[in-house]
């Protein structure tokens, strides 16, 4: 009787941590609300969450592409530790970000206050993965066999749904932010976000000498 008490005890403690990694780590995970799209704007989207091309880096010169994964790498380095993992996902970060016509460093920074950089991450509302993509979106946009834990099928949602709101709010990054989070109107999301962007990810003015290969 003992031994089986203990074993439940041991079963519902593993049971707490196992719910607890899964849930978003970042008490600011939020989600999408919901919107009937016009026929016109979900083939625009499918398109774009379909069309899953191989991840190239558009940067001038190769060096300038290395100078910026090497840059990343070191400051994602204690929350992705496995280096190979970590250069591909940024090389993912970058692409899908850069195809939506996104600033890399702004999705790196939403990441890291939506799931705190964790795949399996899913907030309270069901939203999952590193950008913390609702469900709906697979329906709406997608096919069934999207899984939303896939790092590129996850980042290539998150980014096609953010660039749909900023177009949604001509511009209004803001605003675009607190759709992606659900929570239009209120500023604390936004203002993470940015924060988040602005001290961890953003990238100091390049000069001229600085833009310059030095084994050229």
């Amino acid at each position: 009787m003992q031994l089986k008490r203990l074993l439940c005890t041991y079963g519902l403690a593993f049971q707490a941590c196992f719910a607890g990694m899964l849930f978003a780590s970042s008490a600011y995970a939020g989600a999408q609300v919901y919107t009937p799209l016009s026929a016109s704007v979900r083939a625009v989207l499918h398109h774009s969450v379909s069309d899953l091309n191989e991840p190239k880096l558009a940067f001038p010169s190769q060096y300038e592409a290395d100078v910026w994964l090497m840059d990343m790498s070191r400051r994602l380095k204690d929350r992705l530790p496995d280096a190979g993992f970590r250069m591909d996902f940024l090389k993912m970060v970058h692409y899908e970000a850069t195809r939506a016509g996104l600033d890399p460093q702004l999705v790196l920074g939403l990441i890291e206050v939506e799931s705190g950089f964790k795949k399996y991450a899913v907030s309270r509302s069901g939203a999952r993965g590193y950008m913390q993509v609702m469900p709906f979106w697979v329906k709406q946009i997608g096919t069934a066999d999207h899984n939303l834990f896939n790092p590129r099928i996850n980042l290539r949602y998150g980014c096609t749904i953010l660039r749909h709101y900023l177009d949604i709010e001509r511009g209004n990054l803001y605003r675009a932010l607190g759709r992606y989070n659900g929570s239009l109107g209120k500023p604390r999301y936004p203002n993470l976000v940015r924060a988040a962007w602005r001290n961890h990810w953003s990238l100091p003015t390049p000069t001229a000498s600085s833009r310059r290969d030095p084994t050229s």
